[in-house]
């Protein structure tokens, strides 16, 4: 399916229910971003898990699980903001979704912002923005959130 079939089946869905695109790619993005990251990013992990022949293998492995869990924590919050957008779309589960909306685009810009921040006082390594580049997704789901709620409440 090429991105004009796509956006074509996304405009029915809109005039369907009145769905703001943005906020359903906004959707879209957090689901696959939780999946990726629930999944590839436990792959990754694991491929830097301390071996048990190494010394302070208590301590590093410590670290690695602490790592794992702040990771996986990580994974939980773009899940329930992923339920959270899937909500707004297609139910009206929620009384005040323009809050809830704004919230989550105020949560994902957050995200966005201490990205970079982080990659800006850690050790640099060529292209560190664009091989980390995270940020860009943070950035594009938060300002699709925002730009579809205006539309959305305009």
């Amino acid at each position: 399916m090429d991105f004009f079939t796509f956006y074509r089946l996304l405009q029915k869905i809109n005039e369907m229910k009145k769905i703001s695109i943005p906020i359903l790619l906004a959707n879209i993005l957090t689901g696959l971003a939780f999946l990726a990251h629930t999944i590839g990013g436990d792959i990754e992990l694991t491929s830097i898990q301390p071996t048990l022949n190494i010394n302070n293998w208590v301590e590093k492995q410590q670290i690695w699980t602490m790592a794992r869990c702040g990771w996986h924590w990580i994974s939980f919050d773009l899940l329930f903001a992923s339920i959270a957008l899937t909500l707004i779309n297609f139910t009206n589960y929620f009384e005040s979704k323009k809050t809830i909306l704004q919230l989550l685009s105020l949560y994902f810009l957050g995200y966005a912002i201490v990205w970079l921040l982080i990659i800006l006082i850690s050790p640099s390594f060529p292209n560190n923005f664009l091989n980390l580049g995270q940020w860009i997704l943070l950035l594009t789901i938060g300002g699709l959130t925002k730009y579809g709620t205006k539309k959305l409440y305009a």
